[in-house]
């Protein structure tokens, strides 16, 4: 009877139910709710140092091959790495800024010449315009001949502007913070990574050392492929706008090639302000449609073949659960979260497949 029961055991764990009826399902779902919860509540130390470990992730190996193979210090390596990254974001921001806010002061008179232009329905809203003000005229002299009014406070609102300033302030401290960080993992990174890892039980060091390894390559081949075929899309879209005449070219490649880092919606986004900027800026209808649909025809080709045929490396997650994710970090962390989605769900995807435990959750979300 003995060896009955003992050969029925496993059979009888494999049929335990997914979730056990004790108190840990539902401590762990509070578990998640209060992580969210931090990362949405403490979102300005948190976001800096999820770039700077993408980052390191990414640029950890040139700092490494540069001393095995040319015996450049660390540190000087990883300084000029950070610097290059710098010079980069720099150079990309004065590029962009400019002509688009030259192009945020255009769009509400280009936006209504294209949908007003000269026609009736312009001639009546300035009429409407010119009764307004003989109204408003006839209110003001009519109320001086009436006696004290009573004070009114207008409370004032902060400014668009300033609202602006101060969230750009706050995302140039969180990008020092974030380049200062990464540069000091790139420096000490692989020793602490070494001494954690010391830490964990021996049968658990391998996979931790696997899931560091893994999530290196996979966000360096994911960012370095997708930055090399976006570069390309974007020379070819600002050499397209500059065909079809369209005023700012190298500014709308930059957005073409930036956007595509944001799968499907930057796409679109990209589609809908080449289409917006073409309408307003050219007169033919054929003109109009080269730029958008150039850019969706570009797009197309480069993600469906060019792509996978360079690397053959495709993402190995659900495409709805991407979906899903870009909204998810975008809701909790903004712009920055929409960016950070795809890497962010590599890094999670190599975790789920490299922890036994976590392997049914992989293959639910995997393609």
């Amino acid at each position: 009877m003995d060896g009955h029961s003992k050969q029925n055991e496993p059979e009888d764990e494999n049929k335990r139910p997914l979730f056990s009826s004790d108190l840990s399902t539902p401590i762990h779902g509070l578990f998640a709710l209060g992580v969210l919860y931090t990362l949405y509540l403490a979102h300005q130390i948190v976001l800096p140092i999820i770039l700077a470990v993408l980052t390191s992730l990414l640029l950890a190996p040139l700092v490494k091959k540069a001393y095995v193979k040319w015996r450049v210090p660390r540190m000087v390596s990883s300084l000029l790495l950070v610097l290059m990254v710098l010079a980069g974001l720099a150079g990309v921001g004065v590029a962009v800024a400019m002509p688009a806010l030259d192009w945020v002061g255009k769009a509400p008179e280009g936006i209504s010449r294209l949908l007003v232009g000269e026609s009736t329905f312009k001639q009546q809203i300035e009429r409407v315009s010119r009764s307004a003000k003989e109204v408003e005229k006839s209110v003001e002299d009519l109320s001086e001949e009436e006696a004290e009014k009573p004070t009114t406070v207008v409370l004032q609102t902060e400014s668009w502007r300033s609202q602006l300033m101060t969230k750009a302030r706050n995302g140039v401290a969180g990008l020092a913070l974030a380049l200062a960080l990464t540069y000091f993992l790139l420096v000490g990174g692989d020793r602490l990574i070494r001494n954690l890892v010391r830490q964990l039980p021996r049968e658990q060091r391998k996979t931790a050392l696997r899931i560091t390894h893994d999530s290196q390559s996979q966000i360096a081949k994911y960012l370095g492929v997708l930055g090399l075929s976006n570069l390309v899309v974007g020379v070819t879209t600002g050499l397209m706008c500059w065909a079809v005449g369209l005023p700012d070219p190298a500014v709308w490649g930059i957005v073409a090639a930036l956007a595509r880092f944001i799968p499907y919606l930057g796409v679109i986004l990209t589609i809908a302000l080449l289409a917006v900027v073409s309408a307003i800026s050219l007169d033919k209808l054929w003109m109009m449609a080269i730029a958008p649909l150039g850019y969706l025809g570009l797009t197309t080709v480069v993600g469906f073949f060019i792509e996978p045929w360079i690397h053959g490396f495709r993402m190995a997650i659900n495409p709805v659960v991407i979906f899903v994710s870009i909204f998810f970090w975008g809701w909790l962390w903004g712009p920055v979260g929409v960016l950070l989605a795809v890497p962010l769900m590599t890094v999670i995807q190599v975790v789920l497949k490299q922890i036994p435990r976590l392997r049914p959750v992989y293959r639910v979300i995997a393609r």
